[in-house]
């Protein structure tokens, strides 16, 4: 017993020492891992490390100065007794590096979500995180290759490293990886062929937008997965995405101009670095070109002056009639010659100049430094369905000749602003073709000549928000059950939260069918931040357009804000919960509209204080004054709330259920 107390005693002083030096780093913030004792060296200070490295914008609210275990109330930390269990520190643009001997000191983390930051360097080693089972990495600016210390962590099921600036091959060693559910690897520079996944738990898989070669393994497992999954890396063929392999044959047929290797950032010479050369060069190049056919001219006509005074001195000189008829035949002829290949030297000039020209004002331009995967030619080439015509424009299936499917809107020429100048339009595109989240279709590429102007997203498969909701007019539209519409209206808010906060831009164009279907049925935003191109008019809108359009809006001098994105989420989500078309939603009192809805969906019986939680939502992003409506931030919080007040009540009565069956 005297050993026990005694090493009772020993564990407090130790626990005791431990808050002191937590407290201690208050008044020394220089203090790092390595000037600890790894005994010493506790999740807070892991956490608090961390973000000395990794928030130079001081977005976490984590302190030094709190003591014992209070610091797992810090936001996006989860703690199961004293050890972090989940960290989820997403969406809040932490601007630095992962430093190593940091996070992964967390020995007992289950879960860990970075996704949508702008973090850099390298992924740090993993090994220590044994317990790991999810990991999001997505949408930052990790360099470097692929962790290997990642196949260490036998209980993985979740890995995203999407979007980010890897390069290196995918190692066989994630065939190894038998728990493995999700693995999203798109929209990287990871090279090298795809390795032979066949783990049964394999649900979830995307390597596309890399600059992957080779044939794809035709194993059960990636039989599964559809073509898109491998999109957009040009030296892919194989059974799964219907291309021939052929070694000699390059994926878009010997006509098509080799494309950079997708490892050759663009980011250095603005958007289009990829497919055309910077405009200052090509200033250089055709100075040159003009100084060059001026000096070879020169060079001519001095010839031919030399050669003239020659044939006279010949002729003054010669007594034989014949030599000298012979001389100036020859010199005329010479003189013919040069004057031949003088015309045929401004010629050449001439179509060189239009050729400069018309790949200077006539190429597609890939945003965000991607790799230009396909032509314009190829793009025309291509055949069209159409899908609609809109406000701002024509919009288009397109399938490539290699069977690459995308969306092309051709923007309405008339439409467009006054501002909407050459150069405005190419900054804009540039801006908001950066734009990459889950939640937003990726905006690839655009065009522009005289009055014509393209923009190219990726293709939807499953179709619009609208059509879900909607269907055939002809039919009786069935309002979608709550939790579809939680999802989506969480996906939505998620996209349009982004735009606004992270890019300060407005969608100003929000509606169900600008909403589309990934291929996971993840809501997806589309025709984001065009509106600020286009002169705004209500008199070519339709009832349902139209009703989405908030009232501060509705006079066409008055352009989209972030409140007005606000107020058309309202409308949506109201079209979401009652399967109505905007045009149709009367104007009510919320008490009167409660009543409504529910009456609408009497089929949904026992879910009214749930749905009610979400048309409150609706109501106040909807209400006539801007001021009164919140952010997209606070929307978003809204409906996590929501969600977790859900979870707790559907685990209480999980726990109920189970307390009176054991009963």
């Amino acid at each position: 017993m005297p050993n026990l107390i005694h090493s009772h005693s020993h564990l407090f002083l130790l626990r005791l020492l431990l808050i002191l030096i937590l407290t201690s780093t208050a008044h020394c913030s220089k203090l790092t891992p390595r000037h600890l004792p790894p005994l010493l060296f506790t999740d807070a200070t892991a956490l608090l490390a961390f973000k000395r490295n990794a928030d130079v914008n001081n977005r976490l609210h984590f302190s030094p100065a709190t003591r014992g275990l209070r610091f797992c109330a810090w936001e996006g930390v989860v703690c199961n007794g004293a050890k972090v269990e989940r960290l989820i520190l997403q969406d809040l643009d932490l601007r630095g590096f992962w430093p190593p001997n940091t996070l992964t000191r967390l020995d007992q983390l289950r879960v860990l979500s970075l996704q949508n930051n702008s973090l850099t360097g390298p992924v740090p080693d993993l090994t220590s995180l044994s317990n790991l089972k999810s990991l999001f990495l997505d949408h930052n600016h990790f360099t470097g290759s692929l962790p290997p210390s990642l196949f260490f962590l036998h209980r993985l099921r979740n890995l995203d490293f999407s979007h980010n600036n890897l390069s290196g091959s995918i190692s066989t060693a994630f065939t190894n990886l038998d728990r493995l559910h999700t693995l999203r690897l798109a929209s990287n520079f990871l090279n090298g062929s795809i390795p032979p996944f066949n783990q049964s738990s394999l649900k979830i898989f995307d390597v596309s937008a890399n600059n992957l070669s080779g044939a794809i393994p035709l194993t059960p497992t990636l039989l599964r997965f559809p073509a898109s999954s491998f999109a957009f890396n040009p030296n892919l063929c194989g059974e799964i995405i219907r291309v021939q392999c052929r070694p000699s044959q390059p994926f878009f047929g010997p006509a098509a101009p080799p494309t950079a290797p997708l490892g050759q950032s663009a980011r250095g010479h603005g958007v289009d670095g990829l497919i055309r050369q910077p405009y200052e060069k090509k200033r250089r190049d055709r100075r040159a070109l003009i100084i060059g056919f001026s000096a070879g001219v020169l060079v001519v006509v001095c010839s031919l002056a030399w050669l003239a005074a020659a044939v006279r001195k010949q002729r003054s000189r010669s007594k034989k009639e014949g030599r000298s008829g012979m001389m100036a035949a020859d010199a005329l002829a010479t003189a013919e010659a040069a004057a031949v290949m003088r015309m045929e030297m401004e010629r050449e000039l001439e179509e060189k100049v239009k050729r400069a020209e018309v790949a200077k004002s006539g190429s597609l331009v890939f945003c965000a430094g991607e790799a230009q995967v396909y032509t314009l030619e190829q793009l025309m080439k291509g055949s069209a369905e159409l899908l609609g015509r809109g406000c701002l424009g024509t919009t288009y299936k397109a399938v490539l000749d290699n069977r690459l499917m995308v969306t092309v809107k051709r923007l309405d020429a008339g439409k467009m602003a006054a501002h909407a100048t050459k150069e405005v339009f190419e900054r804009h595109m540039e801006s908001v073709g950066g734009l990459r989240h889950p939640n937003l279709v990726p905006l690839r590429a655009y065009f522009q000549a005289k009055q014509e102007r393209l923009i190219i997203y990726d293709f939807q498969p499953n179709g619009s928000l609208f059509s879900l909701i909607h269907g055939s007019r002809s039919s009786r539209a069935r309002p979608l059950h709550w939790t579809s519409c939680l999802k989506i209206a969480e996906d939505v808010a998620q996209g349009l939260a982004f735009i606004h906060q992270a890019w300060r831009l407005v969608h100003g164009n929000l509606k169900s069918s600008n909403v589309l279907l990934g291929p996971d049925f993840e809501a997806c935003i589309t025709d984001y931040c065009l509106s600020v191109l286009t002169q705004p008019s209500i008199f070519d809108e339709d009832g349902d357009s139209a009703a989405y359009r908030a009232p501060e809006t509705r006079n066409p001098n008055h352009h989209p804000t972030h409140k007005s994105d606000v107020y058309a989420y309202g409308v949506l989500l109201l079209e979401l919960l009652t399967g109505k078309f905007p045009s149709e939603l009367p104007f009510m009192a919320p008490g009167d509209m409660s009543s409504w809805v529910r009456s609408i969906r009497d089929d949904n019986g026992g879910e009214d204080g749930r749905m009610d939680m979400l048309l409150q939502v609706a109501t106040t992003c909807s209400l006539t004054s801007p001021e009164q409506r919140p952010t997209m931030w606070q929307v978003l919080k809204m409906l996590q709330e929501i969600k977790e007040i859900v979870l707790l009540e559907d685990t209480g009565e999980l726990e109920l259920r189970t307390t009176d069956s054991m009963s």
